[in-house]
């Protein structure tokens, strides 16, 4: 009999110990802070980077993350822009919250598309030209030129204190 409680009561504790190792659950949504700033200019894929959650976790009534804990993340990918070629990307994944590695969802996000920038300035710039050379202007093809010139690239940059939100997969 006594033995039967031990048994019972070792088993309790072990469960319990179990319950409060906070463990964050598949599907937990985490929102995160950005630490520093992160540009698809200079970043690569590999290097980590330093946040905050943002948000207490709560998982079923309990706090599996609080406000202010550390998250560590990797950059998964990253393409920075050239001139009238596509735009910045950059993607983001979290490795570790509070220590504890996970594995998660990817944030993405793209700069706006140079391209397309480009296509409507070259578009006005054509009808700018061919007005001005109907109505005899000598000028309007060296306008329209310098009009659809100098869009540059436009790359893909995360201000520190960026508010991402990631899936926990694992």
């Amino acid at each position: 009999m006594i033995r039967r409680i031990s048994v019972r009561v070792m088993l309790l504790l072990g469960s319990a110990l179990l319950v409060n190792a906070a463990t964050i659950p598949q599907g937990a949504h985490v929102r995160v802070r950005l630490g520093s700033e992160i540009s698809s200019a200079t970043a690569r894929a590999g290097q980590t980077w330093n946040g905050t959650v943002a948000r207490n976790v709560v998982v079923l009534g309990r706090t599996v993350a609080k406000r202010g804990d550390e998250v560590t993340g990797k950059i998964t990918d990253t393409k920075s822009s050239g001139r009238l070629r596509a735009p910045g990307q950059l993607a983001l994944r979290l490795t570790s919250i509070n220590g504890q590695p996970v594995s998660s969802s990817a944030y993405y996000r793209q700069a706006k598309s140079p391209t397309k920038t480009n296509a409507k300035t070259g578009r006005s710039a054509s009808a700018t030209e061919e007005i001005r050379a109907l109505s005899g202007g000598g000028k309007g093809a060296e306008l329209g030129t310098l009009a659809s010139g100098g869009t540059g690239s436009q790359e893909q940059v995360l201000p520190a204190g960026t508010l991402m939100i990631f899936t926990i997969t694992k």
